[in-house]
Protein backbone atom coordinates (compact mmCIF):
# COMPACT_ATOMS: atom_id res chain seq x y z
CA UNK A 1 0.00 0.00 0.00
CA UNK A 2 1.07 3.35 -0.89
CA UNK A 3 1.25 6.04 2.31
CA UNK A 4 0.11 9.70 2.03
CA UNK A 5 1.59 10.67 5.14
CA UNK A 6 5.10 10.97 6.27
CA UNK A 7 6.17 12.46 9.47
CA UNK A 8 9.73 13.86 10.08
CA UNK A 9 12.07 16.17 11.78
CA UNK A 10 14.13 18.62 11.42
CA UNK A 11 16.33 20.20 14.06
CA UNK A 12 13.24 21.35 16.56
CA UNK A 13 10.31 21.77 13.53
CA UNK A 14 8.06 18.73 12.33
CA UNK A 15 7.92 17.96 9.22
CA UNK A 16 4.81 16.57 7.01
CA UNK A 17 5.95 14.99 3.52
CA UNK A 18 8.69 17.60 3.50
CA UNK A 19 7.38 20.29 4.05
CA UNK A 20 7.13 22.04 7.30
CA UNK A 21 3.47 21.26 9.68
CA UNK A 22 1.47 24.76 9.52
CA UNK A 23 4.26 26.57 7.04
CA UNK A 24 4.79 30.29 7.12
CA UNK A 25 2.26 30.31 10.22
CA UNK A 26 2.14 33.06 12.66
CA UNK A 27 0.18 33.78 15.84
CA UNK A 28 0.31 36.50 17.89
CA UNK A 29 3.54 37.40 17.09
CA UNK A 30 4.50 33.49 17.53
CA UNK A 31 5.95 30.81 14.98
CA UNK A 32 3.63 28.15 14.95
CA UNK A 33 5.42 26.75 11.75
CA UNK A 34 7.00 23.30 12.39
CA UNK A 35 4.87 22.70 15.53
CA UNK A 36 2.48 19.53 15.93
CA UNK A 37 -0.83 20.46 17.97
CA UNK A 38 -2.00 17.85 19.06
CA UNK A 39 -4.66 16.15 21.86
CA UNK A 40 -4.71 12.60 24.50
CA UNK A 41 -7.17 10.21 23.26
CA UNK A 42 -5.28 7.11 24.26
CA UNK A 43 -8.61 5.10 24.61
CA UNK A 44 -8.96 5.07 20.82
CA UNK A 45 -8.55 1.07 21.05
CA UNK A 46 -9.80 0.92 24.69
CA UNK A 47 -11.47 -2.57 25.80
CA UNK A 48 -11.38 -4.33 29.42
CA UNK A 49 -10.23 -8.28 29.67
CA UNK A 50 -11.32 -7.68 33.02
CA UNK A 51 -15.22 -9.15 33.77
CA UNK A 52 -15.79 -7.69 37.28
CA UNK A 53 -14.74 -4.08 35.74
CA UNK A 54 -16.15 -4.55 32.01
CA UNK A 55 -19.51 -3.64 33.11
CA UNK A 56 -18.28 -0.07 34.17
CA UNK A 57 -17.99 1.03 30.81
CA UNK A 58 -21.48 0.47 29.21
CA UNK A 59 -23.25 2.67 26.79
CA UNK A 60 -26.44 4.53 28.17
CA UNK A 61 -28.41 3.33 25.19
CA UNK A 62 -27.03 0.08 25.30
CA UNK A 63 -26.30 -1.32 28.33
CA UNK A 64 -22.26 -2.88 27.22
CA UNK A 65 -19.58 -2.35 26.32
CA UNK A 66 -18.65 -2.02 22.42
CA UNK A 67 -14.83 -1.78 21.92
CA UNK A 68 -15.63 -2.06 18.19
CA UNK A 69 -18.22 0.96 18.66
CA UNK A 70 -15.61 2.66 20.92
CA UNK A 71 -13.23 3.06 17.83
CA UNK A 72 -15.73 3.10 15.23
CA UNK A 73 -16.86 6.18 16.75
CA UNK A 74 -13.58 7.87 17.01
CA UNK A 75 -12.23 7.29 13.17
CA UNK A 76 -14.94 8.81 12.30
CA UNK A 77 -14.86 12.42 14.47
CA UNK A 78 -11.34 12.13 13.02
CA UNK A 79 -12.35 14.16 10.09
CA UNK A 80 -13.25 17.25 12.34
CA UNK A 81 -10.17 17.11 14.66
CA UNK A 82 -8.76 17.49 11.78
CA UNK A 83 -10.37 20.26 9.77
CA UNK A 84 -9.63 22.36 12.97
CA UNK A 85 -5.83 22.09 12.38
CA UNK A 86 -5.38 19.19 15.41
CA UNK A 87 -2.53 17.46 13.25
CA UNK A 88 -1.53 14.67 15.84
CA UNK A 89 -3.26 12.21 18.44
CA UNK A 90 -1.99 10.03 21.31
CA UNK A 91 -2.46 6.54 21.26
CA UNK A 92 -1.43 3.92 23.91
CA UNK A 93 -1.39 0.28 23.50
CA UNK A 94 -1.84 0.18 27.23
CA UNK A 95 -4.46 3.02 26.63
CA UNK A 96 -4.92 5.02 30.30
CA UNK A 97 -6.69 5.18 33.49
CA UNK A 98 -10.01 5.00 32.21
CA UNK A 99 -11.63 7.11 35.34
CA UNK A 100 -8.97 10.20 34.88
CA UNK A 101 -7.02 9.97 37.76
CA UNK A 102 -6.22 7.52 40.45
CA UNK A 103 -4.08 5.26 41.90
CA UNK A 104 -6.03 1.24 41.94
CA UNK A 105 -6.12 -0.10 38.29
CA UNK A 106 -8.01 -3.18 38.42
CA UNK A 107 -9.25 -3.07 34.50
CA UNK A 108 -7.11 -4.96 32.06
CA UNK A 109 -6.63 -2.77 29.07
CA UNK A 110 -3.64 -4.20 27.26
CA UNK A 111 -2.84 -4.93 23.92
CA UNK A 112 0.28 -6.57 24.92
CA UNK A 113 0.08 -10.19 26.44
CA UNK A 114 1.93 -11.15 29.33
CA UNK A 115 4.53 -12.31 27.25
CA UNK A 116 4.96 -9.66 25.15
CA UNK A 117 3.01 -10.27 22.35
CA UNK A 118 0.27 -8.50 20.52
CA UNK A 119 -3.08 -8.74 20.74
CA UNK A 120 -4.81 -9.16 17.40
CA UNK A 121 -8.10 -7.50 17.74
CA UNK A 122 -6.55 -4.71 19.43
CA UNK A 123 -4.09 -4.10 16.64
CA UNK A 124 -6.92 -4.27 14.16
CA UNK A 125 -8.21 -1.30 15.70
CA UNK A 126 -4.73 0.03 15.84
CA UNK A 127 -4.52 -0.60 12.12
CA UNK A 128 -8.05 1.15 11.58
CA UNK A 129 -7.05 4.39 13.33
CA UNK A 130 -3.45 4.59 11.65
CA UNK A 131 -5.10 4.14 8.45
CA UNK A 132 -7.47 6.91 8.77
CA UNK A 133 -5.16 9.18 10.22
CA UNK A 134 -2.47 8.44 6.85
CA UNK A 135 -5.50 9.69 4.69
CA UNK A 136 -6.03 12.40 6.80
CA UNK A 137 -2.78 14.02 7.02
CA UNK A 138 -2.55 12.94 10.68
CA UNK A 139 0.37 11.99 12.81
CA UNK A 140 -0.28 9.44 15.50
CA UNK A 141 2.38 9.48 18.82
CA UNK A 142 1.99 6.16 19.61
CA UNK A 143 2.61 5.11 23.68
CA UNK A 144 3.16 1.32 24.34
CA UNK A 145 3.48 0.82 27.63
CA UNK A 146 1.18 2.38 30.46
CA UNK A 147 2.09 2.46 34.52
CA UNK A 148 -1.51 1.04 35.45
CA UNK A 149 -1.07 -2.15 32.83
CA UNK A 150 2.70 -2.49 32.48
CA UNK A 151 2.66 -4.87 35.92
CA UNK A 152 0.63 -7.47 33.18
CA UNK A 153 3.78 -7.83 31.68
CA UNK A 154 5.62 -10.64 33.37
CA UNK A 155 9.42 -9.41 33.56
CA UNK A 156 11.34 -7.32 31.57
CA UNK A 157 12.23 -9.98 28.85
CA UNK A 158 8.35 -9.72 28.33
CA UNK A 159 8.52 -5.67 28.59
CA UNK A 160 11.76 -6.01 25.77
CA UNK A 161 9.25 -8.18 23.30
CA UNK A 162 6.63 -5.90 23.78
CA UNK A 163 8.23 -3.03 22.05
CA UNK A 164 10.21 -5.11 19.78
CA UNK A 165 7.14 -6.45 18.36
CA UNK A 166 5.10 -3.27 18.53
CA UNK A 167 7.86 -1.83 16.77
CA UNK A 168 8.40 -4.02 13.85
CA UNK A 169 3.80 -3.91 13.62
CA UNK A 170 4.60 -0.01 12.57
CA UNK A 171 7.82 -0.70 10.23
CA UNK A 172 6.31 -4.16 8.49
CA UNK A 173 2.96 -1.63 8.01
CA UNK A 174 4.99 0.97 6.23
CA UNK A 175 3.74 3.70 8.67
CA UNK A 176 5.48 6.60 8.43
CA UNK A 177 3.22 9.24 10.39
CA UNK A 178 4.06 7.33 13.56
CA UNK A 179 6.00 8.37 16.51
CA UNK A 180 6.58 6.62 19.25
CA UNK A 181 6.65 7.07 22.88
CA UNK A 182 8.24 4.23 24.71
CA UNK A 183 5.68 5.03 27.91
CA UNK A 184 3.40 7.47 29.51
CA UNK A 185 4.89 9.67 32.37
CA UNK A 186 8.39 6.85 33.26
CA UNK A 187 8.86 8.80 36.61
CA UNK A 188 5.64 7.22 37.42
CA UNK A 189 4.31 4.40 39.37
CA UNK A 190 5.96 1.33 36.62
CA UNK A 191 6.72 -2.11 38.01
CA UNK A 192 9.62 -2.93 35.79
CA UNK A 193 12.64 -0.89 36.26
CA UNK A 194 13.27 -1.00 32.59
CA UNK A 195 10.41 1.31 31.89
CA UNK A 196 12.07 3.95 35.22
CA UNK A 197 13.48 6.83 34.63
CA UNK A 198 16.90 5.66 35.30
CA UNK A 199 16.85 3.12 32.43
CA UNK A 200 14.45 4.09 29.73
CA UNK A 201 16.55 4.92 27.40
CA UNK A 202 17.84 2.05 27.00
CA UNK A 203 14.40 1.14 25.31
CA UNK A 204 14.72 4.34 23.28
CA UNK A 205 17.82 3.09 21.83
CA UNK A 206 16.04 0.00 21.42
CA UNK A 207 13.51 1.08 19.03
CA UNK A 208 16.47 3.45 16.91
CA UNK A 209 17.80 -0.13 15.86
CA UNK A 210 15.38 -1.48 14.21
CA UNK A 211 14.72 -0.71 10.97
CA UNK A 212 13.18 -1.66 7.89
CA UNK A 213 15.06 -0.87 4.53
CA UNK A 214 17.34 1.80 6.51
CA UNK A 215 14.34 3.81 7.75
CA UNK A 216 13.78 3.69 11.45
CA UNK A 217 10.87 5.48 14.06
CA UNK A 218 11.38 8.02 16.28
CA UNK A 219 10.97 7.72 19.48
CA UNK A 220 11.07 9.46 22.88
CA UNK A 221 9.04 8.74 26.89
CA UNK A 222 7.55 11.38 28.96
CA UNK A 223 7.43 12.49 32.78
CA UNK A 224 4.53 13.28 34.93
CA UNK A 225 2.95 16.84 35.20
CA UNK A 226 6.20 19.53 35.75
CA UNK A 227 9.01 17.07 35.32
CA UNK A 228 11.73 18.09 33.19
CA UNK A 229 13.77 15.16 30.92
CA UNK A 230 16.62 12.99 32.36
CA UNK A 231 19.87 14.02 30.80
CA UNK A 232 19.93 10.39 29.31
CA UNK A 233 16.63 10.41 27.72
CA UNK A 234 17.49 14.08 26.52
CA UNK A 235 20.60 12.34 24.66
CA UNK A 236 18.56 9.63 23.19
CA UNK A 237 15.34 10.60 21.94
CA UNK A 238 14.56 12.34 18.69
CA UNK A 239 12.03 14.85 20.33
CA UNK A 240 10.86 15.43 24.05
CA UNK A 241 7.71 15.16 25.38
CA UNK A 242 5.99 17.25 28.47
CA UNK A 243 3.33 17.17 30.70
CA UNK A 244 1.50 20.39 32.49
CA UNK A 245 -0.63 18.70 34.82
CA UNK A 246 -0.73 19.85 37.99
CA UNK A 247 1.44 23.06 36.62
CA UNK A 248 -1.77 25.69 36.96
CA UNK A 249 0.78 28.72 36.46
CA UNK A 250 1.16 29.50 32.32
CA UNK A 251 4.90 30.99 33.55
CA UNK A 252 5.82 27.70 35.06
CA UNK A 253 4.95 26.15 31.54
CA UNK A 254 7.52 28.79 29.57
CA UNK A 255 9.82 28.04 31.92
CA UNK A 256 10.06 24.07 31.51
CA UNK A 257 10.53 24.36 28.04
CA UNK A 258 13.62 26.75 28.71
CA UNK A 259 15.05 24.50 31.70
CA UNK A 260 14.52 21.14 28.94
CA UNK A 261 16.82 23.27 26.76
CA UNK A 262 19.24 23.69 29.35
CA UNK A 263 19.93 19.99 29.82
CA UNK A 264 22.95 18.67 29.46
CA UNK A 265 22.44 16.70 25.83
CA UNK A 266 20.14 18.64 24.22
CA UNK A 267 20.36 19.71 21.01
CA UNK A 268 17.35 21.35 18.04
CA UNK A 269 14.97 18.95 18.80
CA UNK A 270 11.47 19.81 18.74
CA UNK A 271 9.67 19.59 22.66
CA UNK A 272 6.12 18.67 22.95
CA UNK A 273 3.92 18.76 24.88
CA UNK A 274 1.68 15.46 24.41
CA UNK A 275 -1.25 16.02 27.85
CA UNK A 276 -2.35 18.86 29.84
CA UNK A 277 -5.12 19.45 31.84
CA UNK A 278 -5.33 23.09 31.89
CA UNK A 279 -7.22 25.21 29.83
CA UNK A 280 -8.40 28.85 30.34
CA UNK A 281 -8.58 29.52 26.32
CA UNK A 282 -10.32 32.80 27.37
CA UNK A 283 -7.50 34.64 29.40
CA UNK A 284 -4.42 36.40 28.56
CA UNK A 285 -2.17 33.79 29.36
CA UNK A 286 -2.94 29.83 29.49
CA UNK A 287 -0.70 26.75 29.36
CA UNK A 288 -1.15 26.41 25.59
CA UNK A 289 -0.14 30.11 24.94
CA UNK A 290 2.73 30.03 27.10
CA UNK A 291 3.94 26.31 25.74
CA UNK A 292 3.50 28.02 22.41
CA UNK A 293 5.49 31.60 23.35
CA UNK A 294 8.30 29.00 24.02
CA UNK A 295 7.96 27.49 20.40
CA UNK A 296 6.98 24.27 22.41
CA UNK A 297 3.59 21.87 20.72
CA UNK A 298 0.86 22.01 22.92
CA UNK A 299 -1.84 18.85 23.42
CA UNK A 300 -5.29 18.79 24.96
CA UNK A 301 -5.75 16.08 27.76
CA UNK A 302 -9.63 16.42 28.85
CA UNK A 303 -10.26 13.86 31.68
CA UNK A 304 -13.98 14.58 31.83
CA UNK A 305 -16.38 13.15 34.69
CA UNK A 306 -19.68 11.93 33.05
CA UNK A 307 -19.31 8.88 30.47
CA UNK A 308 -20.71 9.59 27.36
CA UNK A 309 -20.95 12.99 27.99
CA UNK A 310 -17.88 15.18 28.52
CA UNK A 311 -14.03 14.55 28.26
CA UNK A 312 -11.71 12.49 26.29
CA UNK A 313 -10.39 10.13 28.62
CA UNK A 314 -13.05 7.78 30.88
CA UNK A 315 -15.35 5.36 28.33
CA UNK A 316 -17.78 5.02 26.95
CA UNK A 317 -16.43 8.31 24.99
CA UNK A 318 -17.74 11.10 22.99
CA UNK A 319 -15.23 10.93 20.39
CA UNK A 320 -17.20 14.26 19.25
CA UNK A 321 -16.76 18.19 19.97
CA UNK A 322 -20.13 18.26 21.75
CA UNK A 323 -18.96 20.19 25.13
CA UNK A 324 -18.06 23.61 25.81
CA UNK A 325 -14.13 22.74 26.44
CA UNK A 326 -14.08 20.95 23.56
CA UNK A 327 -15.62 23.25 21.29
CA UNK A 328 -12.90 26.51 22.93
CA UNK A 329 -9.58 23.88 22.16
CA UNK A 330 -10.51 23.40 18.99
CA UNK A 331 -11.52 26.83 18.43
CA UNK A 332 -8.22 27.88 19.55
CA UNK A 333 -6.48 25.54 17.49
CA UNK A 334 -8.06 26.78 14.47
CA UNK A 335 -7.21 30.24 15.72
CA UNK A 336 -3.58 29.68 16.26
CA UNK A 337 -3.15 27.07 13.11
CA UNK A 338 -4.77 29.53 10.81
CA UNK A 339 -6.74 26.37 9.64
Amino acid sequence: MQRKTEVSIHGDMFYINGRPTYEGRTWQGFKIEGLLMNARLVQGIFDDLNPETRKQWAYPDTGTWDAERNTREFIAAMPEWRKHGLLALTLNLQGGNPRGYGRDQPWHNSALTEDGNLRPDYMQRVERVLDRADELGMVVILGVFYFGQDQRLKDEAAVRRALDNAVDWVLDHDYRHVLIEVNNECNVRYDHAILQPARVHELIERVKLRTRRGRRLRVSTSYGGGTIPGENVVRSADFLLLHGNGVNDPHRIAEMVRQTRRVPGYRPMPILFNEDDHFDFDKPNYNMRAAISEYASWGYFDPGKNNYVDGYQSPPVNWGINTERKRQFFDKVKEVTGS
